[in-house]
This record gives C-alpha cells, structure tokens and sequence, in this order.
C-alpha cells in the first residue's frame, strides 16, 4: 500500500484519517484529499529540477484540480499557475498569485478573457497567429501592453490516449514550426507586446522520457533559430503532462528521470546557440494532486446478470475519467481494506447512460449494501470535471491533513440546481 494510505479495524485510512467515518460524517459521494501528500509531490518535483538547473519555476497546472484549498497549499509551496480559461485566471488571482506568477495559456481565447488578462498584467501564451492581432488591439485600446509566449506544436506522439495527445501535428494547439518566425516578428514589431517566451505541451499521462526528448531539443533549435534573427527569450516553458501510476504494474517516469533525460540537452542547447539562460518552466498538474485524492462511494445495489454489478451512489457525472479516457482508477473496499477477494464485478455508476461503469473486472471481496468503495488516483480530473447531468447535485470535499480533517467543498442541495436559473412568469400561470 501506497505510504500516505493506511489501515485501522479493517477501514482504509489517507492521511491518517479513517476514510469510512469521513463518508459517515459527510456522505457519499466525497472527494478527499491528502495536503501532506501535495506538499510532497510538489517537493519532489521542485526539488528534481531545481538541483538540475539554476532557474526554475513550476507552474501548477489548474486545470487538474482547482479547490481552493489545493491552490493555497501550493501558492505556499511556492508554485506559479499555468491557466487556461478566465475563471482559472481569476482563481489564481484570488489566492494571491503575483501576476509575473501565472502564465495564461488557453486556446480560443475570448475578447473578454484577454481584457481580462491584459488588466492582469500575467504573461499571456499566443496559440496562433490571428490571437496576436486581436491582443494588440485591446492592448491599443487600453494603453497597455502585454508579456506574452508563444505555444509551439511540436509535432510529437507522446504515446498516450488519443484525447490527451495535444503536441501532435493535427493537434488545435499551437502554431507550427514553420510559424514559428513568422509570429515571433510579427509580435516583436508592435509597441503593445513584449516578448517573453516560448512554450509548449506535449499532452498528458506520458510515461516516457523520449517524447519530452525529442521536444525539447525541437524547441532549444527553434529558441536558436529565434537569437539568430535578434529575438531572444527569458523563458523556455516545457509544459506537463508527467504520467502516474494507475495501476500497481503501470510505467511511469519520475521527475528526476525527466530532469536527467532533458535538463542536459538544455544545457547543450544553451552552448550551442550561445544563449543567455532562460528560466525554466514546468506544467505538473496531475503528477503533484492526482494520488493525493479519493473519492469514496457507498454501495447501494447488488445486481445479478449477465456479469455481477454493484450499483453505487456515484457515476460518471462525479468521476467522468472512466468514461471519458477509457481510464483506470484502482478500487477498494474501504471498510474491508484487508480481506480477501472473493468476486469478480462491474462497478456501476448511477447515470441513466449504459456507458456509466466506473470499473470493470474488478476481483473484490464480497461486496455488501453499504460498504464504502474508494477510487484511488482521483485528485486530478477528479471534482473538476464533476457536472449536475441527471440533475445530480456536486459532492462534497474534505481536506486531511496528519490525522485531521476539514470540509473545503460543501454538498450541493437539490435547490443548488436551480439557484441560477428563471421562469418566465408567463410560464407560471396555469393551462392556457
């Protein structure tokens, strides 16, 4: 067993904390997360490239897990924002990120997100040409001007999930390579932007040094290629997407693979090209929250079919992963955390989708009404993507931390549903 999990009486503990009197105390279903886990896996990623490379800066990626309380833990540790949308640019401002701190990457960007970080003063990533030409009129507009990046595809197979590839040729994300110079004079002649940087993300859950390889050295030749024509860079961002371990036997790589796979060919790179040292940025977002995090289930139905089905109280409107990506979550019966298994089941979701099945083939324990079913690995792409389809309210979240546990995400109520919404009063009279 993992060394931030353990057990007490049969029941499965994280943080110290029994999880079967968090789901008493708090109902099901509920996300919990592990603070010491966090600081931890933030250190260890820090701490591998930092001893590597003289100026470092890890941006947390939001969009992995944006609770509150995650945020301040790691605006504490130390770490910068890597944000895609302007509610993660506001989250990030409201934990008091210094604006030189977040870097706002997102594709599609709308008018008002870029005012909106023009105001900010953060260091905007360009994801294509046309977006240079719109930011300059709202920096003409507003007297302002912009630190900005841009998002490089690099045209690299990270050999992950279809849907988490996002540095392959076809991507959306990026400009080209042969953009490259094209969009870096471009916004390096107008008095609204100021170049900063160059930036890219290759995809997520890569569990393989080769990938970052072969980018990397990609984008040092096009930060070379970039001195060569006056342009040079104070940054180079190299994004995330450092895999984890789902599963007991999955490959994965460590920080400190990855810093000694890709910190020498920077290194070489800087010589070759004769380069000032640019600060390196890091993306990690599921690396440092994705173990941190359960979600724990209380059984509600045993069905027997074609297969065996044990029915829970959560689906893929809480736990979208499964569904989504085809991903595995390891499962385990929480208040019977030492006992032998017993069966073979489908773990079953409660959307009205025939998709909704969470795991499958899993060899459990008995599994009885009532127990508690804990889905490991879900504290990245976790509550984030959490939705109200079947018109299901949110869960709740709890923070432990070395035997104590807080509440940081009340449950929603079913009036939470519709707190937002309006009825025409033509529509409250009776039959026409």
């Amino acid at each position: 067993m993992r060394e931030h999990f353990g057990s007490r009486e049969e029941h499965l503990t994280i943080g110290n904390v029994d999880v079967v009197e968090l789901a008493d105390r708090f109902g099901t279903p509920l996300y919990v997360i592990d603070e010491q886990r966090v600081r931890q896996r933030y250190r260890e990623f820090y701490q591998a490239f930092a001893k590597a490379y003289p100026k470092v800066k890890v941006m947390y990626s939001y969009k992995a897990n944006t609770s509150l309380a995650v945020l301040h833990i790691l605006r504490q540790e130390g770490a910068g924002a890597d944000v895609v949308s302007g509610g993660e640019l506001y989250l990030a401002l409201q934990v008091g990120l210094k604006p030189k701190d977040i870097m706002f990457t997102g594709n599609n960007k709308t008018n008002e997100e870029l005012e909106l970080a023009v105001d900010s003063e953060v260091i905007i990533n360009l994801d294509s040409i046309h977006e240079i030409h719109r930011l300059e009129r709202i920096c003409r507009k507003k007297g302002k001007k912009a630190e900005i990046s841009f998002r490089v595809n690099p045209a690299i197979s990270p050999e992950t999930h279809p849907h988490l590839a996002t540095g392959l040729r076809e991507s959306k994300f990026g400009i080209q390579e042969s953009e490259v110079l094209q969009a870096y004079k471009l916004a390096n002649s107008p008095e609204h932007l100021e170049i900063k940087g160059i930036h890219m993300h290759i995809g997520s859950q890569i569990i393989s040094t080769k990938p970052y390889e072969e980018a990397v050295e990609k984008l040092l030749n096009l930060v070379g290629m970039l001195k060569d024509n006056g342009i040079e860079l104070s940054f180079i961002d190299i994004g995330g997407g450092v895999g984890i371990r789902y599963k007991k036997e999955s490959k994965y790589i460590t920080p400190e693979e990855l810093a000694s796979a890709i910190i020498p060919i920077i290194k070489n790179k800087i010589k070759e090209y004769n380069l000032n040292t640019p600060s390196l940025f890091l993306e990690p977002g599921r690396y440092i929250v994705g173990d941190a995090g359960i979600l724990l289930t209380r059984v509600t139905t045993i069905k027997q079919g074609f297969k065996k089905f044990v029915g829970i109280d959560a689906g893929f409107n809480v736990l979208m992963r499964p569904v989504l990506y085809q991903a595995y979550h390891e499962v385990i019966v929480a208040n019977k955390v030492n006992a032998r298994a017993k069966e073979k089941v489908d773990i079953a979701g409660n959307i009205c989708e025939s998709g909704d099945i969470l795991a499958r083939d899993r060899e459990l324990p008995e599994v009885e009404e009532g127990d508690i079913i804990a889905f490991l690995d879900a504290g990245a792409y976790g509550i984030v993507m959490a939705s109200r389809y079947n018109s299901r309210p949110l869960p709740a979240e709890v923070l432990v931390n070395n035997g104590k546990y807080e509440l940081i995400r009340e449950r929603e109520s079913y009036n939470d549903l519709i707190s937002r919404q309006r009825i025409p009063s033509r529509l409250l009279g009776g039959k026409r």
